[in-house]
C-alpha cells in the first residue's frame, strides 16, 4: 500500500518514502536499538495503511476527501483550533451564507464524535490489514496510535507521552517536518519542530530534529527516496512467491476496495471470474496466475480519484470522467515500481481497454493475442454491470450476460475471452447442485447477512431499514449484533470482515 502514488490520505508516494528515510535518519543518529528502527520504518511506510476504510467518510461531508486531507496534511494536529479553521472554511466554501450557517452548526455539534469514529476506523482496519500482512504486535501496536498526540489532544482515545509508542513519535515528526520542509521550507519545519515541541511532538525528539534536520533535509535532496528505502529495509529481507505473494495481493485487493462502499470485493471477484475463464480458454498455470494476479491489483489507481466523484449518485461531468480515466493509468505507475509486480502490468493497466479503441487510458485496440488482458477487460465489465453503483442498481446477472454478447456483436469485447468470461460466470453451462444448505460465516443468521451487505455499502441505520422494511430500532440491532459476533467496531472494519468472508462479492 505504500505503493500508492497518491494515496486516500493526499500524501503523495515520495513523501512517505522520505519520511521513512528521516524516521530511520532519526532512530540512527539517536542511538535506538535495531527493534525500534526496524519498526519505525515500517510504520513511516506504513502509517496510512487504514486511509481508505474512512475516504467514504470523509467525503460526505467534505467531497474531495483527498483534497482535504491534503490541506490539513501540514497543521499542528495538537492544536484543534488549527485544523477546525481550514476545515470549516473548506466544508462551506462555494456554499451561501445561510448554508454555511448550517454546515458550521452541524461539523460544531458532531466534530467531535465524527473525529472519533472516523479515526478509530482507520486504526481498526490498518490492524485487520497489518495481521494480515504479518506483521509483528510492535507494528501492529504503533499504528494504533496514528492520530494521537504527545499532548493528548489527537484521536481516538486522547493517548499522551510516553503511552504512544516511540516508534510512532518518531513517525509523527519525520512525517510533519517531510511535509512542511517539502511544501514550504526547511526552516518552516525546523520552527515548527520548535513550536510544537512538548505540545505535538515528544520534546526530546524535537530537539533531536531541530539539532540535525537541516543536514537531513540536504542529504534528501541528494537521494532518490525509492532505491534508498529499499536499501535501509530491515533485515531479514522477505520475499513475497507462491500463495504467500497471493495473500499479500488479497491484502491489497482489499485496500482498494475499501475505497467505496460501492466497490466492496469487486477486486476479489474480478480475481475468480477471470482466473475462471483463463482456466475455460486452456491457460497454461503462469499465464493463469499473472491474470488473477493482475485483476486483484488492477484497480489500485482508484485510489487517487475521489469519493466525490465513486459515490457520486448522478452522471459525471466530463473533467470528473477525465479523472476516472487516469486510474489505469496510475496503476501502472504504481505497479512499474517494482520489477515482480511490473510483469501483472500488460493486463492490469489495460483492464478498460477495448477491440475498437474505444477504451482507456491508452485507446489501445486490444485483439488476441493476449486473450489475458481480453479476459480481464471482459470480467471488469460483467463484474461492475452486477454490483450495485452510486448511480444506478446492478443488473441482473442475465441482463450483464447479454450485454456482454451485445459488446462482442459490436466489436467491443474479443469474443473468445467474452464467451469464456459468461461461462465463468454461470452462464452457458447447466446450474450445478446446491446441495446442503451453506452456513454463513461468523455464525451471521440469513438476515444479518442481508444487513451487512447493506451497511458495507454504506447505508445509513435508517436507510438499511427502509430496505428491507424493519424499524431503525432494529436494524440498528442487527448492526450492534454483527458487530459482536465479527469483533469489529466500524463499518469500514465490518466491510473489510465481509469482503474476507465473501459476504460481498
Amino acid at each position: 500500500m505504500a505503493l500508492a502514488q497518491d494515496n486516500a490520505f493526499g500524501q503523495p508516494l515520495e513523501s512517505q518514502l522520505r519520511s521513512c528515510l528521516l524516521a530511520t535518519w532519526m532512530c540512527d543518529q539517536a542511538g535506538y536499538d535495531d527493534e525500534v528502527r526496524a519498526t519505525a520504518y515500517w510504520v513511516a511506510l506504513l502509517r496510512y495503511l487504514g486511509c481508505t476504510g474512512h475516504a467514504h467518510e470523509v467525503a460526505t461531508v467534505f467531497g474531495d476527501e483527498i483534497a482535504i486531507r491534503a490541506q490539513t496534511l501540514v497543521h499542528d494536529a495538537a492544536n484543534p483550533a488549527e485544523v477546525m479553521r481550514d476545515v470549516m472554511a473548506y466544508a462551506t466554501a462555494g456554499h451561501s451564507p445561510d448554508e454555511r450557517d448550517q454546515i458550521v452548526k452541524m461539523i460544531q455539534e458532531t466534530a467531535r464524535e465524527w473525529a472519533v469514529y472516523n479515526f478509530s476506523s482507520g486504526c481498526e482496519v490498518a490492524d485487520m490489514l497489518a495481521q494480515r500482512l504479518d506483521f509483528g504486535p510492535d507494528v501492529r501496536e504503533s499504528l494504533r496510535f496514528t492520530f494521537e498526540r504527545w499532548n493528548g489532544n489527537g484521536y481516538p482515545n486522547h493517548a499522551q507521552g510516553e503511552a504512544i509508542p516511540l516508534p510512532m513519535r518518531i513517525v509523527h515528526v519525520s512525517h510533519d517536518m517531510e511535509a512542511i520542509g517539502r511544501l514550504f521550507s526547511p526552516d518552516h519545519a525546523l520552527e515548527a519542530a520548535r513550536d510544537r515541541r512538548d505540545t505535538t511532538y515528544d520534546p526530546a525528539l524535537a530537539d533531536l530534529f531541530v539539532a540535525h534536520g537541516r543536514g537531513w533535509f540536504d542529504r534528501l535532496g541528494e537521494t532518490e527516496p525509492w532505491d534508498a528505502v529499499l536499501a535501509l529495509e530491515p533485515e531479514p529481507h522477505r520475499v513475497l512467491l507462491g500463495a504467500e505473494l497471493d495473500d499479500a495481493l488479497t491484502v491489497v485487493a482489499d485496500f482498494i476496495d475499501l475505497k467505496s462502499p460501492y466497490m466492496g470485493g469487486h477486486s476479489r471477484r474480478c480475481a475468480r471470474v477471470a482466473a475462471d475463464a483463463g482456466q475455460v480458454l486452456g491457460l497454461d498455470d503462469d499465464a493463469a496466475d499473472a491474470l488473477r494476479r493482475a485483476a486483484l491489483v488492477h484497480d489500485f489507481g482508484t485510489t487517487v480519484v475521489p469519493n466525490s466523484i465513486w459515490d457520486k449518485q448522478g452522471p459525471l461531468t466530463r473533467a470528473e470522467f477525465d479523472r476516472v480515466e487516469l486510474h489505469p493509468m496510475v496503476t501502472e505507475q504504481m505497479l512499474r515500481r517494482s520489477p515482480a509486480l511490473d510483469v501483472l502490468n500488460p493486463v492490469a493497466s489495460a483492464h478498460h481497454e477495448k477491440c475498437d479503441g474505444s477504451g482507456y487510458h491508452k485507446r489501445l485496440r486490444a485483439d488476441d493475442e493476449d486473450l489475458s488482458t481480453c479476459v480481464l477487460a471482459a470480467t471488469e465489465i460483467y463484474v461492475g454491470l452486477t454490483t450495485e453503483r452510486a448511480d444506478r442498481p446492478r443488473f441482473e446477472p442475465a441482463d450483464a450476460a447479454n450485454e456482454l454478447r451485445r459488446l462482442e456483436s459490436d466489436g467491443v469485447l474479443e469474443p473468445r475471452a467474452s464467451r469464456a468470461v459468461l461461462v465463468a460466470a454461470g452462464h452457458g453451462e447447466p446450474q450445478t447442485s446446491l446441495g446442503k444448505r451453506q452456513h454463513n460465516p461468523g455464525g451471521l443468521t440469513r438476515r444479518e447477512v442481508e444487513v451487512l451487505r447493506l451497511a458495507a455499502r454504506g447505508l445509513t441505520t435508517g436507510q438499511i431499514a427502509d430496505r428491507l422494511y424493519i424499524s431503525p430500532k432494529t436494524a440498528d440491532h442487527h448492526i450492534q449484533h454483527i458487530y459482536g459476533k465479527i469483533r469489529v467496531s466500524t463499518r469500514a472494519a465490518a466491510a473489510l470482515w465481509a469482503m474476507e468472508h465473501a459476504v460481498v462479492q
